[in-house]
């Protein structure tokens, strides 16, 4: 069986611009990308593609490079029906494309402390893989459990110690889609929380290029935890403070930029590629480990093929 041939009740469409898809605007095609109508969809669809045929579950493309010459597989991308959120005592109930901040505002409102996703780009079933946090906060902290559909199409409901979280990753099977998470929240005053975030978003766009074509931190702190935003956080080994000792505040390699307003944003100033953005980030990485020691690990995933050479677009796009 062909992958076109497999009948689906949600949209599947051939040589997808995963530009079109990811905040920092670059990347070439998917073979295919898939957006089920529901589980039932997914699970019908991934029991019959072919075991052979890669799969890469994306979110809504907050924390990716997809290099320039695409990705040979089938990205599964989950539409609006994965994005419900609710609230039943202290268990909050999100699904997969939720945004973290749509999660964080419906807890507020119902009385349950989520804040620390308000500020965090992406989805929760991102954030659930990659065990995002800040403020001292993570989600390995709140998570109960998540629903996922497994590579071969079955379900399976994963607890704190399947996930195995750590700082900035967790385990999950190959081929394997979350497709929504319980979070456990305590108590708070809906007003209390409602001016936390406020006060986050003003503290955030205030420090951070928010209005830029960028996808978050894209290195992970050398520290192994995230910024608390207290009064007495040590800034020695977090990623810009290493970033900045290095001379690579504002870098450039093409259409790539270390944001001058934060030093571990790269941000795309409109026209770089793929390969701009992670040469540059690479440079970065060697020029910090040679003034420090200290080898920066991504924290954005990069994934795909690089552009293959000789073609109009490739000529058309050399780093400048």
């Amino acid at each position: 069986m062909v992958v076109s041939d497999i009948d689906v009740r949600g949209r599947l469409t051939p040589d997808y611009d995963l530009s079109r898809l990811t905040w920092l605007r670059v990347g070439g095609p998917a073979d295919w990308v898939f957006m089920p109508a529901d589980a039932d969809d997914l699970e019908a669809f991934l029991r019959q593609l072919p075991a052979d045929v890669p799969v890469f579950p994306m979110g809504v493309g907050s924390n990716l490079i997809v290099r320039d010459g695409g990705l040979r597989s089938v990205v599964i991308r989950l539409p609006r029906a994965f994005a419900t959120v609710s609230v039943e005592g202290e268990i909050v109930t999100a699904g997969a494309a939720a945004l973290d901040a749509q999660v964080a505002k419906a807890a507020a409102e119902a009385g349950r402390d989520l804040t620390f996703l308000r500020t965090i780009p992406g989805a929760i079933g991102g954030a659930v893989r990659m065990n995002a946090g800040c403020y001292g906060s993570y989600v390995a902290d709140h998570f109960v459990s998540a629903n996922v559909v497994l590579r071969d199409g079955t379900r399976a409901t994963l607890g704190a110690q399947e996930m195995n979280f750590r700082y900035r990753q967790s385990y999950l099977p190959d081929g394997a889609v979350i497709v929504s998470a319980k979070l456990r929240a305590s108590e708070g005053d809906p007003d209390i929380l409602k001016a936390r975030m406020e006060d986050q978003l003003a503290k955030r766009d205030a420090t951070q290029p928010t209005k830029a074509l960028s996808a978050g931190s894209t290195f992970r702190n050398p520290a192994g935890f995230s910024s608390t935003g207290k009064a007495d956080d040590v800034h020695d080994l977090k990623a810009w403070k290493v970033i900045d000792d290095a001379g690579f505040r504002g870098a450039r390699q093409g259409g790539a930029q270390m944001s001058p307003m934060h030093s571990n944003f790269l941000v795309n100033t409109g026209d770089a590629t793929a390969a701009d953005l992670e040469g540059l980030g690479e440079a970065v990485r060697e020029g910090v480990f040679a003034a420090s020691g200290i080898r920066l690990e991504w924290e954005i995933m990069r994934v795909g093929e690089p552009q293959e050479l000789g073609t109009p677009e490739a000529d058309n796009k050399k780093p400048g």
